[in-house]
């Protein structure tokens, strides 16, 4: 006959069992969930560390610039770099009307000048030059030699920047002056609001020829040709600068010493704009 002494037994036995089996279970449980909560927080803590650098750049560089901001962000993990393109006097106003940018970079000096006149940027320092070039579109015949040949009646429509915002406008309208043809060709000129619009507009073919610099005639080879380089007074120059209201002013600082240095120059070059002369 069974004792029931030992069925009781057995039973206090199964059940301290199992519980002790849960027990081991929700230790585990909670150890997991520990685990999660530092990973989480870690996270977290990264995220927190991290910058969101605001970059507002002419125009011209926009085929450059995804590969510097590859090559910055690649030497400083973790930190993410935005760009916003445009013509140089438009990126002015937005960052005089208050646009959240840490670093602005200009096709010309006269910009970034102004940009000191109202106390936006401290100092500049150039980190490109570059050369105003006339192209036409690639299946174009006409092959003029100096600009007094826009003159001629098969130029009717040549696109150029306006010189009130865009720089390679404003270098354009002074080769055109010193030239002395300005005049004589203002009813052939057809105003673009940025350089990259100036481009479109050869390389569709509706205009017969328009100004640019080497940069941008360099980004579409097969659309566009250069006819010549156009002389200019002043060299051009790409000074960069960090914004005064920068909420990142140190990582803003070190974005524009990288644009200077042998590894971004070579980039740049790359992109058909000229070495820095020291």
């Amino acid at each position: 006959m069974t004792n029931p002494d030992s069925h009781l037994a057995w039973a206090q036995s199964a059940i301290m069992q199992a519980f002790q089996n849960e027990m081991f279970a929700m230790k585990l449980l909670v150890r997991a969930f520990a685990c999660c909560i530092a990973l989480l927080l870690s996270s977290l803590g990264s995220l927190g560390n991290a910058a969101e650098l605001t970059v507002s750049a002419a125009s011209s560089l926009t085929n450059a610039m995804p590969e510097l901001v590859k090559l910055f962000t690649t030497q400083h993990p973790g930190q993410q770099v935005v760009m916003n393109f445009g013509a140089s006097g438009s990126l002015l106003q937005q960052i005089a009307k208050g646009a959240p940018v840490d670093v602005f970079l200009s096709a010309d000096q006269e910009t970034m000048a102004q940009a000191q006149a109202q106390g936006l940027v401290k100092e500049s320092t150039p980190i490109a030059r570059n050369a105003l070039v006339l192209i036409l579109p690639s299946k174009s015949a006409l092959a003029p030699k100096q600009l007094a040949d826009l003159a001629q009646a098969s130029y009717s429509r040549i696109a150029i920047g306006l010189a009130s915002a865009v720089p390679a406008g404003r270098y354009a309208t002074q080769a055109l002056q010193q030239a002395k043809v300005l005049d004589q060709l203002s009813s052939k000129l057809i105003n673009a609001y940025s350089v990259r619009q100036v481009l479109d507009y050869v390389a569709r073919g509706e205009v017969n020829a328009g100004f640019v610099f080497a940069s941008d005639a360099h980004a579409m080879p097969e659309k566009v040709k250069i006819a010549f380089v156009c002389q200019v007074e002043k060299e051009i120059l790409y000074p960069a600068a960090r914004i005064n209201t920068s909420k990142h002013p140190a990582l803003a600082q070190q974005f524009v010493q990288f644009l200077r240095s042998p590894s971004a120059q070579a980039v740049l070059q790359k992109y058909a704009f000229l070495p820095l002369i020291e």
